[in-house]
């Protein structure tokens, strides 16, 4: 395990360059720049404004210059939101954005691992197949359409859940539900097809021949291995939900990374957009070594 630690965090700091890197030559390359708007600035004011940030410097210099500060932690000043630093902005947005993101892992962990065990329980029967049709639908239906769904529902119709901001915990409801549903299916056909599997093993067999409890035989011998493929799902899943989340906040209107990140592609704010992207790319390189420790817990053999 300690060796599969020390490997997965040799190639995190590669691979977050790597991003951070063609992030910054792929937001170059857009057309437009931080200080163009509707009314245009004279070509003084833009120079002077460019120097002030280093835009005038050659690219290769800008990326080592912004690789040395964010090695020290600093992700550098907003160029649209001149009042704060793209720290401050992050220090607002992220508690949200995790915190959406957590709640609908946990939900999506609940729905999916409940169906998909209850299923495995009755192969063949007609709750079996409802709930792997109700799955499969789950997975099908992408989160900007469940969300709208959701908010005409329950929201405009009912009237029983508030639909944008952030006021209260009641405002978390609908986002969760709706960046739950799709992971929650594929959890619940992965918790199925595993639970079925690991009850035809042998082992399985022998100690239902023995006598022992269904219940027994599920939590002993057949649950640690029926979740290895929920396990080797997990790390993609927690990334899914951290950036699928850029959509349910711009439904739901709530105060969280996506909203910065969407402001800063459309404003061209490099250093905005650049820490988003660099923060989501180390937050999903921790999800994958996380899914790896459990993973490995699940089945030692691959313990290294």
């Amino acid at each position: 395990m300690g060796a599969l630690i020390l490997r997965r965090l040799l190639t995190a700091l590669p691979t977050l360059a790597a991003v951070v890197i063609l992030s910054f030559v792929l937001m170059r390359l857009a057309p437009g720049g931080p200080f163009d708007g509707e009314r245009a600035l004279d070509p003084a004011t833009r120079a002077a404004l460019e120097q002030a940030y280093g835009l005038d410097r050659p690219l290769p210099v800008q990326i080592g210059r912004y690789l040395g500060r964010l090695a020290e932690g600093d992700f550098g000043p907003s160029l649209v939101y001149r009042d704060f630093t793209v720290t401050d902005l992050v220090a607002r947005g992220l508690p949200v954005s995790l915190t959406l993101g957590g709640l609908a892992l946990l939900l999506a962990l609940a729905i999916g691992l409940s169906a998909g065990l209850f299923a495995a329980a009755r192969a063949g029967t007609w709750p079996d197949k409802a709930l792997m049709l109700g799955c499969t639908l789950m997975t099908a239906l992408p989160t900007f359409v469940t969300g709208p769904l959701l908010v005409l529902l329950f929201g405009l119709w009912a009237g029983w859940l508030p639909v944008s901001g952030l006021g209260s915990p009641a405002h978390l409801i609908l986002p969760v539900i709706a960046l739950a549903l799709p992971v929650s299916g594929a959890i619940g056909k992965l918790a199925r097809a595993g639970l079925a599997t690991a009850l035809a093993q042998d082992h399985v067999r022998t100690a239902r021949a023995r006598g022992l409890r269904p219940a027994t035989v599920l939590l002993r011998h057949a649950l640690r291995p029926a979740l290895l493929p929920v396990a080797s799902y997990i790390g993609p899943a927690a990334a899914g939900l951290l950036t699928g989340a850029v959509v349910i906040e711009t439904v739901f209107a709530l105060p969280g990374l996506g909203r910065y990140f969407v402001q800063g592609a459309l404003n061209r704010d490099y250093p905005l957009v650049l820490g988003v992207v660099t923060l989501y790319a180390g937050l999903i390189v921790a999800f994958n070594l996380a899914a790896d420790l459990l993973y490995g817990w699940l089945d030692p053999r691959i313990r290294g």
